[in-house]
């Protein structure tokens, strides 16, 4: 009689045991990865400039556009100075008051570090590499960008596997603009009226 109370008793304290560890794996599994499409929009936390940015997972190390990178000393640190000129994209919406050419803004970093850039059929290049905070479907993040004239180029900001895997994105390389959150962004007006910005 003993032995028919033991045994229910044993079943339910297993049953209990491996649910409970069945919860706690689901509660310690990693969250799935958010999938954006190969072209997004980008805003750069500080000014909230807006940007198309390109996800590109042949690139290590993101890249934005910048002109004028000229580097200096603070605070017994090595700088970078650089320019973002709005002319060059057009990506900024406009009240129509000005016109994208006539606001460029300046920026200054901490050098994060530098790298070599092997090119095709050209010299290698050294550049500058920052870090800064930007966001992308709604979300705030900061990756490494490498300070680059990309103004040749379709997209101003480029997004690389560094910022994909420690921010856990994927991208769906047929698709565009798939983010349901936007970013708050200003105008052209607005951004002309902040203190990093140019104005001719």
């Amino acid at each position: 009689m003993r032995f028919a109370l033991i045994i229910p008793a044993l079943i339910s304290a297993l049953f209990a045991t491996g649910t409970q560890a069945a919860k706690s794996a689901s509660d310690t599994s990693p969250e799935a990865p958010e999938v954006l499409g190969f072209v997004e929009w980008v805003v750069m936390d500080d000014t909230e400039v807006r940007l198309k940015g390109r996800l590109d997972t042949g690139a290590k190390t993101s890249s934005l556009h910048a002109i004028n990178v000229e580097p200096f000393e603070k605070n017994d640190e090595e700088w970078v100075r650089f320019k973002l000129p709005l002319g060059d994209h057009e990506d900024q919406p406009s009240e129509g008051q000005l016109d994208h050419e006539d606001v460029i803004l300046e920026f200054e970093r901490p050098v994060h570090r530098t790298v070599l850039i092997k090119r095709k059929g050209a010299p290698s290049q050294r550049r500058y590499v920052v870090n800064m905070e930007f966001c992308i479907a709604g979300k705030l993040h900061e990756t490494q960008f490498s300070l680059t004239d990309r103004g040749r180029f379709s997209y101003p900001v480029l997004l690389g596997r560094r910022f994909m895997r420690d921010d856990n994105i994927l991208t769906d390389s047929a698709q565009s603009f798939m983010a349901t959150q936007e970013c708050e962004y200003r105008t052209l007006e607005e951004l002309a009226e902040r203190p990093e910005a140019l104005t001719r």
